[in-house]
């Protein structure tokens, strides 16, 4: 399980989260990118994410396919 807080987690930006999630799950962005390819259709290249994720233009919605994808979710809990 991968749980951290409130305060880390809003320090990480989309990109750290994804890169910390892949290392932990021993995947490349290439890998990532291919898994996505296949599963929504949508063409995503290695290059493209990287893109997405340094420019932060990544939305909520591809990171919470992603998240999926890697065997995670996304949680908003109320205090």
């Amino acid at each position: 399980m991968l749980a951290y807080s409130y305060n880390y987690c809003m320090k990480l930006s989309a990109k750290d989260l994804i890169k910390l999630i892949l290392s932990k799950e021993d995947m490349t962005q290439k890998e990532l990118a291919y898994i996505l390819t296949n599963k929504i259709g949508k063409k995503y290249t290695q290059d493209g994410l990287s893109r997405k994720l340094n420019r932060d233009t990544i939305t909520y919605r591809e990171v919470a396919l992603i998240t999926d994808i890697l065997g995670y979710e996304i949680k908003i809990e109320h205090k």
